[in-house]
């Protein structure tokens, strides 16, 4: 089990990268030391509710951000699978597959494949997210020391801020990548 210091440690880094802020600034802004903010940074200080409080206050976050372990993991939903919400008038389904964090930045891409060359992407900016769906043909998806097949129809999300592969695996792949920057 994590222990609290370093889910605290974590959600710090975290957010102050994603604010944009240096560690002085941060310091500065929450009325600590900066060592005292690098200590907490690296899991080893103590601190009291109010200096986190404190440090939620400078970084404009809710306390329980703070809390919360970054959850980027790698999820996969195939074809006809995911909550389902049908239409009672239209022959109509919707398929809920990934549902946008406050304050989240989407670019949608349409990519378009061949065989025989795979695209190894370096790590993107702390807690982006990538969201494929397969529209035609097949590809080997996700972190590069995991990769998953998916068909047509299947839908991968993986924490875009490890390397991560697409190598189709038909000619003529299609499919839809939603990228996502916090």
């Amino acid at each position: 089990m994590t222990q609290p210091i370093t889910i605290i440690a974590e959600g710090l880094v975290r957010e102050r990268h994603r604010a944009g802020l240096s560690l002085a600034e941060v310091a500065r802004r929450a009325g600590i030391a900066k060592s005292t903010l690098s200590q907490l940074e690296a899991g080893t200080g103590n601190p009291s509710l109010e200096t986190l409080w404190a440090l939620c206050v400078a970084l404009d976050i809710p306390f329980a951000r703070l809390m919360e372990p970054q959850v980027n993991q790698m999820q996969v939903i195939r074809r006809g699978e995911g909550p389902t919400v049908t239409a009672e008038l239209a022959d109509y389904k919707a398929i809920l597959l990934a549902t946008c964090p406050p304050g989240a930045r989407r670019d949608v891409y349409l990519l378009m494949t061949q065989p025989g060359s795979e695209r190894l992407s370096s790590p993107h900016s702390l807690g982006s997210v990538e969201h494929i769906i397969i529209a035609q043909g097949r590809a080997l998806v996700g972190l590069s020391g995991s990769p998953v097949e998916l068909n047509v129809g299947d839908y991968i999300s993986y924490p875009a801020d490890q390397e991560h592969i697409f190598r189709a695996l038909e000619p003529d792949t299609l499919a839809i990548l939603v990228s996502e920057q916090n």
